[in-house]
């Protein structure tokens, strides 16, 4: 009787969570999910994202992303990078795994960071000791980008746009 009843309990609570999970439908957040993904000398490298806006808002002063504070580089859920071999970024090695990236940016240059806890809710958790991977690349003044957008190309460049801002990094 006993296995019964925890067999139906189990059942009910499988069906209220998967129907939880499946009621947020994450498109139709205000920034919206994207994915950026290469295939770099047979690894497979993506990145999960969510696109925050402008808004006529100034990106880089205040809470949004301001210069030298950790940010998620993104929005919503942390960013994440995950390759499918060992990489090198930047000319400093990177596992095979899945982390989250975030990012110090900075008028001149952006630290980026690959951390090992991938699955955290903005950078609210963030812990440095976690931190697998920095490197500091430079940033410069590109056309004006309204969503925050990533691209990763199968020769290795992984850019990041916002405002007017691009940052570009290098995976081999």
């Amino acid at each position: 009787m006993k296995q019964l009843l925890f067999l139906v309990l189990f059942c009910v609570v499988s069906v209220v969570a998967n129907a939880q999970h499946q009621a947020e439908d994450k498109s139709k957040r205000p920034s919206p999910p994207a994915v950026a993904t290469a295939t770099i000398n047979g690894t497979t490298l993506t990145i999960n994202y969510s696109q925050p806006a402008v808004k006529g808002r100034n990106v880089w002063a205040g809470d949004l992303a301001p210069y030298g504070k950790v940010w998620r580089t993104g929005a919503n859920e942390a960013t994440t990078f995950e390759v499918s071999k060992e990489v090198s970024v930047e000319g400093k090695t990177l596992k095979a795994g899945k982390y989250a990236l975030f990012s110090v940016p900075g008028e001149k240059e952006w630290v980026i960071i690959f951390n090992a806890k991938a699955n955290q809710w903005g950078a609210y958790n963030y812990k440095e000791a976690d931190d697998v991977l920095r490197v500091t690349v430079p940033a410069s003044t590109g056309d004006f980008t309204e969503r925050f957008t990533i691209t990763a190309n199968n020769d290795g460049t992984v850019k990041l746009a916002w405002d007017k801002t691009v940052v570009v990094f290098k995976v081999k």
